[in-house]
């Protein structure tokens, strides 16, 4: 199964989990169980939910991770602060990267916009270098979309 099959299959067991539920930290943790599960090569699936001002550590699958990330700091907060989805194939090349976890190298960030109010960040690492790309920025939004549904 090719990457795009993997993430349609994974799409629709989102949709499957998550019909019904309006739970934000419920959807949040099956989604970052499901993602962690689901996609190889990650070595961190979670979520960062953004309250005063802050993001702050939301439901995950993995080693441990930062509590608290300010607004521009790390690949989370520049993901935060932009708006915009970051892919970095390599972050030790990220000015600013936070290491919550030393064998992480390459991450993806996505954030969660809802009513243009930021909600959280979609954080997946991997201890590969340049795991992630375009095919997955464009599932994982549709995929955090169905959690704030």
């Amino acid at each position: 199964m090719n990457k795009q099959e993997n993430y349609q299959l994974l799409l629709e067991q989102a949709k499957s989990l998550l019909t019904g539920e309006h739970d934000l930290i419920a959807n949040m943790s099956n989604i970052s169980a499901l993602l962690f599960s689901g996609l190889p090569n990650v070595s961190y699936a979670g979520f960062y939910r953004y309250q005063n001002g802050e993001l702050i550590l939301g439901p995950f699958q993995g080693p441990v991770a930062c509590m608290h990330i300010n607004l521009g700091k790390g690949v989370c907060g520049t993901a935060a602060a932009t708006r915009q989805t970051q892919i970095v194939p390599d972050v030790h090349q990220f000015a600013g990267h936070i290491a919550c976890d030393a064998a992480t190298n390459s991450e993806i960030v996505v954030p969660i916009i809802k009513n243009n109010e930021l909600i959280a960040v979609l954080d997946l690492d991997s201890n590969d270098f340049a795991t992630f790309d375009e095919v997955d920025a464009e599932y994982l939004a549709k995929i955090t979309m169905l959690v704030i549904a």
